[in-house]
């Protein structure tokens, strides 16, 4: 893939949720619900002060994030539904246990 997000975005593809809930009941496809999580493709070189000083990204590719449900915008590249979202939509990175 040949995409680089400009400034402070991020390119996250959303993690797929269970099939299936904790009791073993099995959900199907219309009553599941976007995840707000996922895992970050490409990112920007990071934000610009006033000043013209530029602002690392926190985030950087392979980071599993955490994001608003309604956050970013929904892209298709190379045939992969993706989303394209500012840093500051990112509400944290999920860490590895």
């Amino acid at each position: 893939m040949a995409f680089k997000p400009l400034h402070d975005r991020v390119l996250v593809r959303r993690v797929e949720s269970e099939e299936k809930t904790k009791g073993g009941l099995i959900i199907p496809d219309s009553a599941k619900e976007k995840p707000a999580e996922g895992e970050v493709i490409s990112c920007g070189d990071g934000a610009r002060k006033d000043s013209g000083e530029l602002i690392e990204m926190g985030v950087k590719p392979g980071d599993r994030v955490l994001f608003g449900k309604w956050s970013g915008t929904e892209v298709q590249i190379d045939g992969e539904d993706l989303l394209i979202m500012k840093e500051s939509d990112i509400l944290g990175i999920v860490a590895a246990a």
